[in-house]
């Protein structure tokens, strides 16, 4: 966006997502200005950047969080859509550097870029930047990734640093020595909050949903919809701990471990591990 002419010996733009402005004749001309001039503060055009700067954060923010909708569920993406929507820079931003797969599970890399012609510029594990078109690309959940542990050593070695959180997410995967009755996992309760309150404000400032006595995450793992939910206290309760974590199918049944799908698991230790890290810690008191 260009320099806009406000009143006598102004000029203002957003500039790093900020309205500046620089003046326009004497000593500092063309020079922008340290801060914004009282004068101009409540003048329509400052106001009108404002909001346009306000909005921008918000496209930005929901393009983040549909891209990472797209990964943790590992939907498949039409190419077009991401072609299309590359030339924005909040979308780029967002979809630069995750990992891709195209309709050979081996065509894995990371995307830098689009063609004029609709492919997509892939840099894959041989550094080699090759060009995909397949109908439709997946952002895999970083659990499905078979190649992480190299994935990470050649992001490293590039300096990638992803937008959307994916082959850095932490992630966990399930025993292959469960109990095949089990319901519940136990290894993130216990954490105690010095209110339902804070624990309820730390469940939301990670994104996640409170309902009721359970702070939860819908994930798409395969065909289905599962919710995983960690017990976090009934709203009258003051005090409140972290509870057991389970995992619940589209009619609401409660699952089996054993049929909990990787990437509900994942996600669901996720957020159990995440609120457990905000639990109170007494100090130990030297002797």
């Amino acid at each position: 966006m260009g320099w806009l002419a406000v009143g006598d010996g102004y000029e203002v733009a957003l500039v790093e997502g900020r309205v500046a402005a620089r003046a326009t004749s004497g000593r500092a001309a063309g020079r922008q200005l340290k801060s914004l001039p009282k004068v101009l503060k409540d003048h329509p055009e400052v106001e009108r950047l404002r909001r346009f700067a306000e909005w921008l954060d918000r496209h930005a923010a929901a393009c983040v969080a549909q891209v990472d909708t797209w990964m943790v569920s590992a939907l498949p993406v039409p190419t077009e859509l991401v072609v299309r929507v590359w030339p924005d820079e909040a979308w780029q931003s967002a979809l630069r550097d995750l990992v891709v797969v195209g309709d050979d599970p081996d065509e894995v890399g990371f995307l830098r870029g689009v063609t004029d012609s609709g492919e997509l510029r892939v840099v894959d594990l041989d550094g080699e930047t090759v060009r995909l078109s397949p109908r439709t690309v997946t952002l895999p959940h970083p659990v499905l990734l078979t190649d992480l542990d190299d994935l990470r050593e050649f992001a490293a070695e590039l300096g990638i640093v992803q937008r959307v959180e994916q082959i850095h997410r932490a992630t966990w995967r399930r025993p292959a020595d469960l109990d095949g009755k089990a319901t519940q996992v136990s290894e993130f309760a216990g954490g105690s909050f010095p209110t339902r309150s804070a624990l309820v404000a730390r469940a939301t400032s990670l994104g996640y949903r409170v309902s009721g006595a359970r702070a939860t995450c819908r994930v798409r793992d395969g065909a289905h919809t599962v919710e995983a939910a960690v017990w976090i206290g009934e709203p009258w309760d003051y005090q409140a701990s972290t509870g057991p974590l389970s995992w619940h199918g589209p009619d609401g049944r409660t699952l089996r471990l054993a049929d909990v799908g990787p990437v509900a698991w994942s996600e669901g230790m996720r957020m159990a591990a995440a609120l457990y890290a905000g639990r109170e810690i007494e100090e130990e008191t030297g002797a």
